[in-house]
C-alpha cells in the first residue's frame, strides 16, 4: 500500500504526494548527499537507503502524518520529505522496475505479536496491563471487558491521532500473556516453550534498575525476544528518567536517543499516559520481524495454563502458535490424545476457530496438560507416530558440568560455553566476567546468560535448562530445594571459592583439557528405628536423623554392623503427617525409598550425593 503524508510546510497535490512549498526560512548551508530513490519505495528499503534505522523512518513518517508500517511502501515526494528531514538530496530513480506478479500467492501472512510483560516488583506491572486493556478499542465498541483467562488481545488503532473518522489503516491486535512475571516465563521456558515475540520491561522511574528487572533482561535475551522498555511512574515525585536509562546502558540496553536499538518511553500506567506511544513501539517493533503464519495448515499451540473445571473436566488456555485450531479437530498434548470439544475467547464467547497468536480455553483432554506442553493437530498415523519421537529427544548439553563439555569442545561438538554466573559480592562477579571476557579462541568463546549477586535459585536453574548453560557458583549457597530441582532438571551445578581456580578452569574447559571430576559428599545420617512397608523395589522405614539433613533424590548407602548391605535412593520425605522437601538433625522423620534393600532397625542410612566438581569446596 502507497502512502503519502502531509505535514507543516508541505502541500498535497491532486495526486496526494508531498510537494514543497516555497517559504521563506533560513537555511544553513551544510554539506548534504544525493540519494537515488524510485517512484514507489517500501519503508524498509528507504531505511536502508538513509542509513537509518526502520524504527527511526517509521516514527518521522509517523510525525509527518503518513501513519505507514515497515512493510509498506511511500511514493516518491513523500520519501523526498523524508530524506530531507535527515539531511539528504533525494534523487528520482529514471528506471522504473515494474515488479511481475506472483503466480503463486504465499500462505504466510502477519500475524499479531505475542507480549509478555515484566519487571520488578511493584514497578506497575499490574497497573499497566490494566492501562493496556483500556486501550481496547473493539472492547470499548461492545461495552467494556471481563478477562476470562490468563491472556487476552487488544485491538488498537495505530491512526488514532487523525482528525479523520475514517480510519487509513486497519485496527492492529497485539496478544498479551498475563503471567506473574519472568518467573512463570522461565518455567515455561524450561519446558521448551517459546511463545514470547516481544518482552516490555516495566522499570519505575522512581526506583531504577532492580536485581528482577536485571533477571528479566537475561530472561528475555535468552528467547531471544526485543525489549520495549516502559518506564512507569514518569509523573512520580522523585522520578528521574535519564538515572533509569544510565541503569539500563550499563545492562547493555541503550536507548535509541543515544545510539542504541533499545526503544524506550515514558508512561504513567496511573494516569493513562503515553500508553498508545508505548503500544506504537510495541506494532513498530513487532513490524520489523515481520512476524508471519500460515493460517491455513492444521494449527500448532502451546498451553498456558491449565486446570480441571466443573462440567468440562480438564481444560487447557492454549495460545495458537500457527495454522487455525478447530472445533471438534483430534489434537495430542504430550502423549495423551484429545479432541477439541469446547473453544472459548478470552473474553467466555464461544467460538469455533482460533487463528495465529490467538489465546483460547479449550476443553476435550483425558488428562490435565502440563504448562508449556505443545499441542498439534494430528493429520494421520504417521505424524502422531513422528510427534511422539521427537517428544523423547531431550537436549544434552544442560546436563553436562564443566568437565565434559570440555571433552565436547575438544571433539567439536559445542560451540559456545554458556554460563549462569551467581557470586557472593559485585566486585567478584566483575572480576570473573572481565577476565573470562578476555579469553579469545576462534573456535569457541563464553557467552554470560545471567549474571547476578546471591545464592543461586529457581529462576537460575530455568534460565540454565532453556539456555543449555551450566551454573557457577561462586562463594555462594546452594538451597537444598534448589539442589533438589537442578537435580530434577539435570542441571549442573559447579562451586568455587577461589576465583584464580575458576577462572584457569574455564580456560582448560575451552582448551578441551579439562577432564571430569566426580565426588561423592556425604550430606546426612539416619538411624533406622521402624519399619512401615517392604514391597519389591521400594519401601518405606522410620528413624531418627543422627547427622547433616536428608532430603528427597539423595542417593544412600546402608550400613550394618560397619558392613555395606546395600544401597538406594530417597523418593519422598515425611515428618509427621506432611511431605517436606528436607529434615535436619535430630529430626524423626519417614523416607520413601528405592531399593530391594531388607533393612532392620538400628541400620544405618548415609546419604550422600555425587557432584562433578572441579574444586575443593
Amino acid at each position: 500500500m502507497k502512502r503519502s503524508a502531509k505535514r507543516r510546510g508541505v502541500d498535497i497535490d491532486r495526486r496526494g504526494s508531498l510537494q514543497k512549498q516555497t517559504v521563506d526560512t533560513p537555511k544553513v548551508e551544510t554539506e548534504r548527499g544525493n540519494v537515488t530513490i524510485p517512484q514507489v519505495v517500501p519503508v524498509r528499503k528507504l531505511a536502508e537507503v538513509l542509513s537509518k534505522s526502520p524504527i527511526e523512518v517509521v516514527s518521522k513518517l509517523f510525525q509527518n502524518g503518513v501513519p505507514a508500517t515497515i512493510n509498506e511502501s511511500v511514493d516518491f515526494d513523500t520519501a523526498a520529505i523524508i530524506a530531507d528531514d535527515f539531511g539528504f538530496d533525494a534523487v528520482r530513480e529514471t528506471r522504473i522496475k515494474v515488479a511481475l506478479a506472483r503466480k503463486n500467492k504465499s500462505a504466510m501472512e502477519l500475524r499479531p505479536p505475542v507480549v509478555t510483560v515484566m519487571g520488578h516488583v511493584d514497578h506497575g506491572k499490574t497497573s499497566l496491563l490494566d492501562a493496556i486493556r483500556s486501550t481496547d478499542v473493539a472492547q470499548k465498541e461492545s461495552g467494556g471487558i471481563t478477562q476470562h483467562i490468563g491472556a487476552y488481545q487488544v485491538e488498537i488503532d495505530t491512526n488514532n491521532k487523525s482528525k479523520s473518522k475514517s480510519r487509513i489503516i486497519p485496527l492492529r491486535k497485539i496478544t498479551f500473556l498475563d503471567t506473574p512475571g519472568h518467573e512463570a516465563f522461565s518455567t515455561m521456558r524450561a519446558q521448551g516453550a517459546n511463545v514470547t515475540d516481544i518482552v516490555i520491561l516495566v522499570i519505575a522511574a522512581d526506583d531504577g534498575v532492580k536485581p528482577q528487572t536485571v533477571e528479566a533482561i537475561s530472561h528475555a535475551r535468552a528467547a531471544g525476544a526485543p525489549i520495549v522498555v516502559a518506564i512507569n511512574k514518569a509523573d512520580a515525585p522523585g522520578a528521574n528518567i535519564e538515572r533509569v536509562k544510565r541503569e539500563l546502558a550499563d545492562q547493555n540496553l541503550v536507548p535509541e536517543e543515544w545510539g542504541g536499538n533499545t526503544p524506550m518511553v515514558a508512561v504513567s500506567a496511573k494516569n493513562n499516559e503515553n500508553i498508545d506511544q508505548l503500544l506504537e513501539l510495541v506494532i513498530i517493533t513487532a513490524d520489523l520481524m515481520e512476524l508471519k503464519s500460515d493460517y491455513k495448515k492444521p494449527a500448532t499451540a502451546t498451553v498456558i495454563e491449565s486446570k480441571i473445571k466443573p462440567g468440562l473436566g480438564p481444560v487447557a488456555t492454549v495460545l495458537v502458535n500457527s495454522g487455525t485450531l478447530k472445533l471438534g479437530e483430534t489434537i495430542i498434548a504430550n502423549e495423551y490424545i484429545g479432541k477439541v470439544k469446547t473453544m472459548e475467547s478470552a473474553t467466555g464467547h464461544r467460538i469455533s476457530e482460533a487463528t495465529p497468536s490467538t489465546p483460547v480455553q479449550i476443553s476435550g483432554f483425558k488428562m490435565v496438560p502440563q504448562v508449556g506442553s505443545a499441542i498439534e493437530v494430528i493429520r494421520d498415523d504417521k505424524h502422531l507416530k513422528n510427534r511422539l519421537v521427537k517428544q523423547g529427544v531431550v537436549r544434552s548439553a544442560v546436563s553436562m558440568g564443566l568437565g565434559e563439555i570440555s571433552q565436547a569442545i575438544k571433539k567439536g561438538d559445542i560451540k559456545s560455553l554458556n554460563l549462569v554466573l551467581k557470586a557472593d559480592v559485585r566486585g567478584s562477579l566483575e572480576a570473573i566476567q572481565n577476565s573470562l571476557q578476555d579469553i579469545k579462541s576462534d573456535e569457541v568463546g563464553v557467552k554470560f546468560i545471567g549474571a547476578l549477586v546471591g545464592d543461586v535459585n529457581e529462576s537460575d536453574i530455568n534460565l540454565a535448562v532453556t539456555s543449555s548453560a551450566i551454573v557457577i557458583a561462586f562463594n555462594v549457597g546452594v538451597p537444598p530445594n534448589i539442589k533438589k530441582l537442578a537435580d530434577n532438571q539435570k542441571v549442573k551445578i559447579s562451586r568455587y571459592d577461589v576465583i584464580y581456580d575458576l577462572i584457569d578452569d574455564i580456560k582448560k574447559a575451552l582448551q578441551g583439557l579439562l577432564e571430569p571430576k566426580i565426588i561423592e559428599t556425604e550430606v546426612g545420617r539416619l538411624k533406622v528405628i521402624k519399619l512401615f512397608l517392604r514391597k519389591q523395589g521400594e519401601g518405606i522405614v522410620g528413624g531418627l536423623i543422627t547427622k547433616g539433613q536428608l532430603r528427597p533424590g539423595l542417593k544412600f548407602r546402608v550400613k550394618r554392623n560397619d558392613e555395606i548391605v546395600g544401597t538406594g535412593n530417597i523418593d519422598t520425605l515425611q515428618v509427621g503427617p506432611d511431605s517436606v522437601d528436607y529434615a535436619q538433625k535430630n529430626t524423626e522423620c519417614g523416607i520413601k525409598y528405592k531399593s530391594d534393600i531388607r533393612f532392620k532397625p538400628d541400620d544405618i542410612v548415609e546419604a550422600y550425593q555425587l557432584e562433578e566438581i572441579v574444586q575443593t569446596i
